[in-house]
């Protein structure tokens, strides 16, 4: 998701509780930052001071986020030594500025304030990502440097010999053949190519580091671990805590999943290619980053196992083009009762790769100006995964555009989790109900072919859970020093060894930088947000099934044209970050916590599948 502000420099409308700024003690401003703004510590600050600085500091941001948004979309849709450099000017501008006010927000620590503005100075404070030191040459370092790393992942290529020529592949090329070709040496070969992408990012991410971590501190934070961890209206060890505790809620289900899926493949390839017991291979799992599983289905599905459709097939068999499944995914909105997407997204979107420039293919939804100019950006391929993909950036945008009139520091998901979860709960919508009901199905498979559709879903939504969880793990060891560069990949190794139970399927080491590979790496987008949203969207589907009346299973719930579903999902949209992200969850769910519970109530019929299944297997790695 692209945010209204920079990917590197906006995370400023995530929730805080009215008293988290007792929770992280910001710095005192240097004396020359008191005299760059031309104010003082002891200066006889009010708390009409306060409001009106942040009156002035939202108008600021507001202004320069549209403008830089609008270099980023332009770096992004042609890339080029010149759209970079238009990029990283207005990063610069817009990280300086935020530095500045953030820096600023400091000086009003100790006024006894409304809960109001004390909640949106702190905001303020940690709207950065990667924040830079006050210093213009590393602001302007900073930006030079998210700007490279983004260049090089959206110009990526391998290249090898073909049919007596060399043939290159992008990503989005290579991606294709790794959901549908089952040749473990291609699929090896691309693997490796890809991540020849990365190791050239190694130095600059390092001293990435090293300047957002002088920035954190400038603000108070031990280092950016800390600051990003920051954001969850909790103390950072206590939000650590809660996404391990969640994780071991779901853990069993996918410990299961993955001694199912390892057997499957070991029948397929043999001993040579997947062992029997330990770790899967990487590059067998239908996915670059093996982070989702679903293509894979076919082969590890048991033979009496009949799924109930194949979504790609009736999106082809449909005749719809890539704009035509855009439609549709806004048509899943408006029956909920939001207003239709503007002309201008229509006008202005990237739905399809062009012909004659490099593009960022990865998808992604856009607000411009805080208002009515969203977007997508994506090269759409006429699969179920950009289908379901659709309807998750749309949820994004009409997130961004149902809290459009709150203040610039609310114009966000009550957390960033939030903003991923609506999305990807309108997706678990898409069940075969839906689908007959916009006429891609004739009828409505019976429940006896439930086991094939929910094994599809776990492959992706389960089979991700530990991968969301352990990028950012590798990031916040990065952060605080724990993970020195010498270290970088083994220690992102050890991670993906040990959560998902995967090992790259040829020798790795310090030469390589295997985190760059994956786009959120040199995006700085931070990825906790994910695996947020892998629990949240079950527990909202739940609550929205709960509201809609129905009582069949939860997989088989659908919300399309539900009014009453459609009210309270519209209702927490609307509050934006105006409140702490549990008052967020309890007006749509009626809980304040997080709760994975609703997971194992949608997959219990594959958790009672799977067990029976195992019973004879050596699971675990």
């Amino acid at each position: 998701m692209k945010n209204l502000a920079l990917a590197v420099a906006v995370a400023a409308a995530l929730a805080a509780c009215e008293d988290r700024q007792t929770q992280q003690k910001p710095a005192e401003p240097t004396a020359a930052a008191a005299e760059a703004n031309g104010t003082d510590k002891a200066a006889n600050l009010t708390a009409e001071d306060a409001r009106a600085f942040l009156d002035d500091a939202q108008a600021r941001l507001e202004e320069m986020a549209e403008e830089s948004s609008h270099a980023s979309w332009l770096a992004s849709t042609y890339i080029n030594v010149d759209s970079q450099y238009v990029e990283s000017l207005a990063n610069e501008r817009y990280t300086a500025m935020a530095v500045e006010l953030a820096s600023e927000a400091a000086r009003f620590d100790d006024l006894d304030l409304d809960p109001e503005t004390r909640r949106q100075l702190t905001m303020l404070k940690q709207g950065l990502v990667f924040p830079a030191p006050r210093a213009p040459e590393l602001t302007a370092e900073l930006a030079q440097i998210g700007s490279k790393l983004q260049g090089m992942y959206g110009s990526g290529k391998y290249c090898r010999e073909e049919g007596g020529g060399e043939k290159c592949y992008g990503l989005t090329e290579m991606g294709r053949v790794m959901a549908e070709n089952r040749d473990p040496e291609l699929l090896k070969e691309l693997w490796v190519g890809w991540r020849e992408v990365s190791p050239p990012m190694k130095p600059l991410y390092q001293r990435q580091v090293e300047i957002g971590n002088a920035g954190a501190e400038e603000l108070g934070y031990d280092n950016l671990s800390v600051m990003w961890r920051s954001k969850y209206d909790m103390a950072p060890d206590a939000f650590a805590e809660d996404m391990d505790a969640q994780w071991n809620k779901v853990k069993p289900l996918y410990e299961a999943l993955h001694c199912h899926v390892r057997a499957k493949l070991n029948e397929h390839y043999g001993d040579d290619v997947v062992p029997p017991q330990g770790k899967i291979p990487a590059h067998l799992l239908g996915n670059m980053w093996a982070q989702e599983w679903g293509n894979i289905y076919e082969l590890v599905k048991d033979e009496d196992m009949q799924a109930p459709y194949d979504l790609t097939q009736l999106v082809v068999d449909s005749g719809m083009s890539e704009k035509d499944m855009v439609k549709v995914g806004e048509q899943f909105f408006t029956s909920l009762g939001f207003e239709p997407l503007p002309e201008t997204f229509w006008e202005r979107s990237q739905f399809t790769k062009p012909r004659d420039r490099d593009v960022v293919c990865h998808a992604s939804a856009w607000n411009m100006d805080g208002q009515d100019d969203v977007r997508i950006k994506m090269c759409i391929q006429k699969t179920s995964e950009d289908f379901v993909t659709i309807h998750h950036e749309l949820g994004h945008n009409f997130y961004q555009r149902i809290y459009k009139d709150q203040p610039f520091l609310y114009k966000e998901g009550a957390n960033d989790g939030f903003h991923e979860a609506v999305g990807d709960t309108i997706a678990l919508s898409i069940t075969p109900k839906y689908l007959k009901q916009i006429d891609l199905m004739n009828e409505v498979p019976s429940e006896d072919k439930d086991l094939g559709y929910l094994m599809q879903q776990a492959l992706d939504k389960i089979a991700f859970l530990p991968f969301g969880l352990l990028v950012d793990k590798w990031r916040w060891q990065v952060f605080n020093g724990e993970v020195q560069p010498g270290d970088y990949n083994k220690a992102w190794w050890e991670l993906r060894e040990e959560y998902q139970g995967i090992e790259a399927p040829v020798e790795r080491s310090e030469a390589n930088f295997d985190p760059g590979a994956k786009y959120h790496i040199p995006g700085n987008t931070p990825y906790a947000r994910y695996f947020l949203a892998r629990i949240q969207q079950f527990q909202f589907h739940r609550a929205l099934c709960e509201a809609a009346g129905e009582t069949g299973p939860l997989h088989r719930c659908s919300i399309y044209k539900n009014d009453a579903a459609g009210e309270k999902l519209r209702t927490m949209l609307a509050m934006g970050a105006s409140k702490p992200w549990p008052d967020a969850m309890e007006a749509l769910t009626g809980q304040r916590e997080l709760d994975a519970s609703a997971i194992i109530d949608y997959f219990q019929p594959l958790m009672a599948y799977l067990g029976e299944q195992n019973r004879d297997r050596n699971c675990g790695w």
